[in-house]
């Protein structure tokens, strides 16, 4: 399958946009002050939950954006 420049190109954006968004979320729920994340130092599920989402995000974030990239490689290559 042959994807197109503009679905190689959005794709590898959607795997950066994805890592600078959810690497900022990361960091705030980290810094939490509100007692959501973290109860007497303690993480709370709200934490867990969040940084499963954070982590599984990452992934597919990943995996989308290395296909754009492997699509935006293989056209300048035919280019």
């Amino acid at each position: 399958m042959k994807l197109s420049r503009p679905v190689s190109w959005f794709l590898l954006a959607f795997g950066v946009w994805s890592w600078i968004i959810w690497i900022t979320f990361v960091k705030n729920l980290v810094k939490d002050g509100s007692g959501l994340a973290f109860e007497d130092g303690d993480p709370t599920a709200y934490f867990w939950v969040h940084l499963l989402l954070a982590i599984v995000s990452f992934v597919w974030g990943t995996v989308i954006g290395g296909i754009g990239l492997r699509g935006v490689r293989a056209l300048r290559r035919t280019s």
